[in-house]
């Protein structure tokens, strides 16, 4: 590899480098497209199976209680009014109102059916109950590693004193939108949901839920701090030492430090990075692949080259066409 000259080594980062917002970036890449499939007005006994397929669901819970049973996830939640559910691995889950009641199976191409056409009416005579449900999906681009850490299911309670005002703000006003007939009422569920999935992840990383690696990192003041860094000039040469001065730390401490909170050491974390935002400059821009590797702070091509093949198992050229044409 042939980085650029590093021009923080061995000296303070300037207070005047801007750092970069790491979730906005790491969502950025992922390039998420959303569908709210829209309101479910159930009546106990009633039960939906949501199956698995490749995008990550949320689920609000706007009047009752339900039982929440999802892949991966050990034991049942009980969800209460106003509680939002965000798996962001995707993951076959079923909603209930108790145990045993049986469920409807729901396919991807069901629920896509259901958007602007009304609610979904399921169960029997009894407690009612409404929840509002949708997916992110994933495009091209390859989960990053701050995001594959998400645990299975992050369990948002609304009585949860921790949580901010503005995301009940946001569920409220996504299933009242839920509701409405008028026109563009699906662009606008699709808009509050994003901002909702943007704040369910904020919640968790700010809650004391949030143990394991990957965003938890930012978390910590210096960890998020040098991760900040990280995105904001991926192409500069970083040294451990110069982002451990940078963040005011210890070498050693930083390096520990950063390996159990983002489970990489931070040279490795950069390489992953850089080959991130190489395979999103390949899809979506036209820059050439020489270009591409300045920019991620390669000015050897073919030492770039050699590097995303491993990455990709496909050399950039190839990486780009195969994208170009899905």
């Amino acid at each position: 590899m042939s980085p650029t000259p590093n021009e923080f080594a061995g000296r303070p980062i300037p207070q005047d480098v801007q750092a970069s917002d790491v979730l906005a970036d790491v969502l950025d890449t992922m390039r998420l497209s959303t569908v709210v499939y829209g309101r479910f007005e159930l009546r106990a006994p009633w039960g939906i199976r949501f199956c698995e397929w490749p995008a990550a669901h949320i689920v609000v819970l706007a009047r009752g209680r339900a039982r929440l049973e999802a892949e991966g996830v050990d034991d049942a939640v009980t969800l209460s009014a106003g509680d939002v559910a965000l798996f962001p691995h995707g993951g076959a889950h079923t909603l209930r109102d108790r145990e045993g009641s049986p469920f409807h199976l729901l396919g991807q191409g069901e629920c896509q059916r259901t958007q602007g056409v009304g609610p979904m009416r399921l169960g029997g005579d009894g407690e009612r109950a409404t929840l509002v449900a949708g997916s992110f999906r994933l495009g091209a681009a390859p989960r990053t590693l701050l995001f594959e850490q998400l645990p299975r299911l992050v369990h948002l309670a609304a009585d949860d004193p921790a949580i901010a005002p503005s995301l009940a703000s946001t569920a409220q006003l996504l299933v009242a939108e839920s509701a409405n007939s008028s026109p563009g009422a699906t662009v606008v569920m699709s808009r509050l949901a994003d901002i909702l999935l943007v704040q369910a992840l904020r919640a968790h990383i700010a809650s004391g839920q949030c143990r394991d690696h990957g965003l938890c990192a930012l978390a910590d003041p210096q960890i998020g701090r040098s991760l900040s860094l990280i995105h904001a000039k991926p192409a500069a040469a970083w040294t451990v030492e110069g982002l451990a001065s940078a963040v005011g730390v210890s070498r050693s401490g930083f390096a520990a430090r950063f390996t159990t909170l983002v489970g990489k050491p931070p040279l490795e974390y950069l390489a992953q990075w850089r080959m991130t935002k190489a395979a999103q400059l390949l899809r979506e821009s036209a820059l050439s692949l020489g270009e591409v590797a300045m920019a991620i702070g390669y000015q050897n091509e073919a030492s770039f080259n050699r590097a995303f093949k491993r990455w990709a198992a496909l050399a950039p050229g190839a990486y780009r066409r195969e994208h170009r044409r899905s």
